[in-house]
């Protein structure tokens, strides 16, 4: 098998900007024998410090899922009524004309590869509901638009981050999964099938709403049931302050294990809880989009020590394909 990898999370390059950093990286990512792409984060233009250092250095046969939650909360710091899903219309057009320069990424992508390279986008639904107003309606009215484009092949679909709970602090805010369900299902019964939209569980954003690690495979069986799991994605959380921070969407590797040495041992992303949630997908290894996103701590690690958490990590997904 071979998995997605959100390797920006994990990059050295954690504030400011070296290639030639950033090049011993991804030379590093490009000899690991279990992954098919890249989970790339959307900022507003293909690569966020240099397109050209980009396209220059990736694998040629790697495939790619973008996400937008990058550029989506860096939106947010400066205006909280964007989102596709704001009922501000005016932050719901900043947010449409923000997707459309993803969609542009995306053939600017392909058209260098020379193929259809990027399999899927990602897509939020803020803004943040503490912050501001949103609603099923004005999410289906931008999945409107944006059905409308053509966008090189890739599928949309959408991402469920944390919703917002009155009872605690939310991360992200955004809309309920039943909500985001609700128009996806409405959508996809007038689209055809090269079009229907999907969703993607993040577990450690599933785990963050819910406070419980039955909570991402609840999520999956939501999906599920609705006919739109399209894929799953791995990235821990905690409540214990460590590094990482308690109940904070920072990527935290998986739980050390016999397998895991390169772990975090208060994290709630255990080799169990990540193989009950691949059991609960009805066919985990079909699904289109599958595999991890962690964050590294201390920021002064080296490459190698970045490299063992990864390995690690997607060892455990390795495992339970293995003995299933």
């Amino acid at each position: 098998m071979k998995y997605y990898l959100g390797a920006y999370a994990a990059s050295p390059n954690h504030s400011g900007w070296d290639p030639i950093l950033e090049t011993a990286y991804y030379n590093e990512l490009k000899a690991l024998p279990n992954i098919k792409g890249l989970e790339h984060p959307f900022w507003g233009v293909l690569h966020q410090h240099d397109d050209n250092w980009f396209l220059a250095n990736i694998d040629p046969k790697w495939n790619y899922v973008f996400t937008c939650i990058p550029g989506i909360m860096n939106a947010l710091g400066q205006n909280p009524m964007f989102g596709i899903a704001s009922d501000d219309e005016a932050g719901r057009q900043a947010a449409l004309a923000f997707i459309q320069q993803a969609c542009a990424a995306i053939g600017k992508l392909n058209t260098h590869l020379g193929r259809q390279a990027v399999t899927a986008i990602q897509i939020q639904t803020a803004p943040a509901r503490h912050k501001a107003a949103s609603s099923k309606t004005s999410l289906l009215a931008s999945l409107q638009t944006m059905l409308s484009w053509n966008w090189h092949g890739a599928r949309i679909v959408i991402e469920h981050c944390d919703a917002y709970i009155d009872s605690q602090t939310p991360s992200k805010g955004f809309l309920a999964l039943s909500d985001e369900l609700d128009v996806i299902t409405q959508l996809n019964a007038a689209l055809s099938k090269e079009q229907q939209l999907g969703m993607v569980i993040n577990w450690g954003r599933s785990v963050f709403e819910t406070r419980r690690v039955a909570g991402a495979v609840e999520h999956i069986q939501a999906a599920q049931a609705a006919g739109v799991l399209s894929g799953l994605m791995f990235s821990g959380v905690s409540d214990q302050d460590s590094e990482y921070g308690a109940w904070r969407d920072s990527h935290q590797p998986p739980r050390n294990s016999d397998l895991v040495v390169k772990g975090e041992p208060g994290s709630w992303m255990t080799e169990q809880a990540m193989h009950s949630c691949l059991a609960a997908c009805n066919d985990a290894a079909g699904l289109p989009v599958l595999g991890a996103k962690i964050g590294i701590r201390p920021h002064s690690a080296d490459i190698g020590q970045r490299m063992g958490y990864i390995r690690d990590t997607l060892a455990i997904l390795d495992r339970y394909f293995l003995l299933s």
